[in-house]
């Protein structure tokens, strides 16, 4: 009788028996997944508002290293948000659906692990800021500061969303009016203003995804606070931010390119609001990842009218 000959093993070697090269290509992809790599929406809805403020502080020509600088920034800081977030909640994201998978939450990577990569991240930040100018330098270690800070002021402020656009979503707006002018005058401070409030949106919206394992959990936030009101509040704030952008407007005696883009925005904000009438986490995903359209609008309006309307 023919000898059988033994099945081959296909599997992928374990872990511990696997070369060098193949563990550091296993670390590699979840450190990249701790930073959200494969998710770049977030990095898109920080990196617009960076891009208004540099077109119009630039008057439609930001240097070239500025910009290189900022759209740098705003991936590497984007990549430090999500670490340290998810360092301070690797306690709660097992017990929520959406995020039990993370490297943290599943323990696939050791807390010090992560703490080591925020480290190298924010070094990196730092590093690029200082080929700025001092004005912009002080206000990057301002933000740097909000931004370590927010995971942990979340878990007592009751609305978190708003303190994520305070700190994270629209401080490159300020930033980006110092690296340009040197200066931050009171249109900055406006689009800021219009950063916060569309942070607030979209983070709300995502927030009602999560919102019935939040309430198991004990997690603040706007979704929970706004309860049945939630749909309203962010009409009011998708409002506030359109007339934020229209004042903002006013001011720099912009045109029709730019009212098209407000415009625009305000289409999108509407077929939001038809996304999570019925509050199904489906809908309000898809609502959330939508703004990347609307900051993208934004843009092509000061954009054109810097080509064309002026």
């Amino acid at each position: 009788m023919a000898a059988v000959a033994p099945e081959l093993d296909l599997s992928e070697p374990k872990p511990r028996e696997a070369p060098f090269l193949y563990r550091m290509q296993r670390r590699i992809e979840e450190y990249a997944l701790l930073a959200r790599l494969d998710r770049p929406i977030g990095t898109w809805l920080l990196l617009w508002p960076a891009l208004w403020g540099l077109w119009i502080a630039g008057a439609g020509r930001p240097h070239p290293r500025v910009l290189i600088v900022f759209v740098a920034g705003v991936f590497v800081m984007r990549a430090a948000g999500c670490v340290i977030n998810d360092y301070a909640d690797r306690n709660i994201d097992p017990h929520v659906r959406r995020t039990r998978d993370r490297p943290l939450a599943a323990r696939r990577v050791a807390p010090r692990e992560a703490l080591y990569l925020f480290a190298v991240l924010i070094t990196v930040a730092l590093y690029l800021v200082t080929r700025l100018d001092f004005l912009t330098i002080k206000l990057a270690f301002i933000g740097a500061a909000m931004t370590v800070s927010y995971p942990f002021v979340k878990r007592i402020f009751p609305m978190p969303q708003l303190y994520l656009g305070i700190s994270f979503g629209g401080w490159s707006v300020p930033m980006a009016f110092a690296a340009e002018s040197g200066t931050v005058p009171r249109v900055a401070w406006v689009l800021y203003i219009a950063a916060v409030m569309w942070a607030a949106i979209y983070d709300t919206m995502y927030a009602m995804v999560d919102r019935e394992d939040d309430l198991k959990v004990g997690v603040k936030s706007s979704a929970i606070l706004f309860a049945d009101m939630d749909k309203l509040l962010i009409g009011v704030m998708q409002a506030m931010m359109l007339f934020a952008l229209v004042l903002a407007g006013r001011s720099m005696k912009f045109g029709q390119w730019y009212d098209a883009g407000v415009i625009a925005a305000g289409l999108l904000f509407l077929y939001q609001q038809w996304l999570i009438r019925k509050r199904e986490p489906a809908g309000c995903l898809k609502a959330f990842f939508n703004n990347q359209y609307v900051g993208a609008v934004i843009f092509v309006g000061i954009m054109l009218q810097y080509l064309y309307g002026n």
